[in-house]
C-alpha cells in the first residue's frame, strides 16, 4: 500500500491568476496552462516561498492522498476535491504534524485564507481564460492625477457588447498585452481591480472601469494606459470569489487603501449609492495617497455625502506638513475603529501595496488591545467568518 502523503494544491475558484506564485517558486513546480495555475507534486519540495505572496490565500490547500492528483487533473478542476478518506490514520497524523509546522512559519505574514461573506452574491470565475479570451473595445481612457503630481493613473471604461462579462464589486480582470516576451512566450495577463459596480460603468451598459497606474518599466500598464477610443483589448476573467461586498444593507464597511488599491472600493461605494438600500451599515475609507493631486477620484470622492462614505484622505508628501499615512489616521481614529472591531456586523477590506499591511495590523493590534480584545484571535475569527480580507501586492 502506499504510504500517504500531503500534496499541495491551489483553490481554482479563489485564484485570482495573477502567478505571482508561479514567478516566486524557486524549484519551478508551479506551473499553468489556458485553465488553472497548478502545483506539480513531483517537484514540490515544500519550502512555502509560495504562500506570503498570495494576496487571496488560494496557495494555501493541501490535501492528504494515496496518489497525487496529477497535472492533468488539476488543469482540468472548477473547484478543489474533497479531501478523500484514507486507509492509514497514523501516517496521516505523522505527515499532519509535519506540515503543521512548516504551514505555521509560512503564514508569518501572510494573508491567510479568504472567505466570501456570507451574504455576498456568488460570483463567476474564469469565464475567459488565455486559450479563449473575451475582446472588450475601449470607451474611455481619462487621466485621475494631474501632470504635477508625478503619477499617471487613468481610468479606463471597456465595453465588451454582445459577450456576457458578469461581474461583481471587488473582482478582476486580466488584461493580456500584445506581443511575446523574449523566450518568444505570449505575455501572461496582468490582474486589474474593476472600479465599477455589477451593473457597469454607465448603468445598464455591459461595460466595466479599470484604474490603471503607469509603471515606467510595466510593459501592460503602458499598454493599456496608451489605449485610444476604439481600440480592442484582449481580456480574461472574472477573477476572485472572496473579496467581495456583503449583500446585506446593514453591514458595516471598513476600507483602507493606498492609490490604485482604491479601484474596489469605488465599486463598492457606487454599488450603496446606486442600490439606495436605506440600511443601517455605513462604509468609512481610509485613503492614502502622496498628495491630493495624486490620489485618484480625489474630487469626485469628496463629492460622495458623508452619510453614505466617511472619508479619511491621508497625505503624506504635501510641503510644510508633516508625513501621515492611513495607520496614523487609525490611530487618531482609534475610538470610531474600536467600535468598529466590536461590531459582528463589520467587514474589514485592506487594498494595495503590500508595503501598507505592516502599519495597518500594528494599529489594528493597539487599537484592539487598547479595549480589552486580542487582535490576532479577532481578526482569524473575522476572517472565518467572511469578514476581513486582504489584497495586496
Amino acid at each position: 500500500m502506499n504510504k500517504p502523503l500531503k500534496q499541495h494544491l491551489i483553490d481554482p475558484e479563489i485564484c485570482i491568476r495573477c502567478y505571482t506564485c508561479e514567478m516566486t517558486c524557486p524549484v519551478e513546480a508551479i506551473t499553468h496552462d489556458d485553465n488553472n495555475v497548478v502545483v506539480d507534486a513531483e517537484k514540490c519540495d515544500f519550502c512555502m516561498d509560495c504562500i506570503p505572496v498570495c494576496p487571496t490565500g488560494s496557495i494555501d490547500e493541501w490535501r492528504v492522498v494515496e496518489t497525487p492528483y496529477s497535472l492533468d487533473e488539476q488543469f482540468g478542476w472548477q473547484e478543489l476535491p474533497a479531501q478523500a478518506e484514507i486507509g492509514s490514520s497514523s501516517g496521516v497524523e505523522a505527515l499532519d504534524d509535519a506540515m503543521e509546522a512548516l504551514l505555521a512559519e509560512a503564514h508569518k505574514g501572510a494573508g491567510g485564507k479568504s472567505k466570501a461573506p456570507a451574504t455576498a452574491t456568488k460570483p463567476t470565475v474564469n469565464l475567459y481564460n488565455l486559450g479563449k479570451p473575451a475582446t472588450a473595445k475601449v470607451t474611455g481612457n481619462f487621466r485621475l492625477t494631474s501632470g504635477e503630481s508625478g503619477s499617471d493613473v487613468r481610468h479606463i471604461i471597456l465595453d465588451f457588447g454582445a459577450q456576457p462579462m458578469p461581474v461583481l464589486e471587488g473582482q478582476s480582470i486580466g488584461i493580456i498585452p500584445p506581443g511575446t516576451d523574449a523566450e518568444g512566450k505570449p505575455h501572461l495577463p496582468r490582474l486589474y481591480s474593476v472600479s465599477s459596480p455589477r451593473d457597469g460603468e454607465r448603468p445598464n451598459f455591459n461595460n466595466l472601469s479599470l484604474t490603471v497606474k503607469r509603471e515606467v518599466q510595466g510593459l501592460c500598464s503602458n499598454y493599456v494606459c496608451d489605449l485610444k477610443i476604439g481600440d480592442e483589448v484582449k481580456v480574461t476573467g472574472p477573477f476572485g470569489a472572496t473579496f467581495l461586498m456583503p449583500e446585506d444593507s446593514a453591514a458595516r464597511m471598513l476600507m483602507i487603501c493606498t492609490g490604485t488599491g482604491s479601484a474596489p472600493f469605488r465599486a463598492f461605494t457606487m454599488r450603496r449609492q446606486r442600490a439606495q438600500a436605506g440600511g443601517s451599515g455605513d462604509m468609512i475609507m481610509f485613503f492614502g495617497a502622496r498628495t491630493p493631486d495624486s490620489l485618484p477620484y480625489f474630487g469626485p470622492l469628496n463629492k460622495v455625502p458623508e452619510r453614505l462614505l466617511k472619508k479619511h484622505l491621508v497625505f503624506s508628501r504635501i510641503p510644510g506638513v508633516d508625513k501621515e499615512y492611513v495607520q496614523d489616521r487609525m490611530m487618531v481614529e482609534q475610538e470610531a475603529v474600536a467600535n468598529l472591531l466590536a461590531d459582528p456586523q463589520t467587514h474589514i477590506y485592506i487594498c494595495g501595496l503590500r508595503g501598507m499591511e505592516q502599519g495597518v495590523e500594528l494599529a489594528f493590534k493597539n487599537i484592539a488591545e487598547s479595549t480589552g480584545l486580542a487582535w490576532e484571535a479577532t481578526r482569524d475569527a473575522m476572517r472565518d467568518e467572511g469578514r476581513y480580507h486582504v489584497e495586496t501586492y
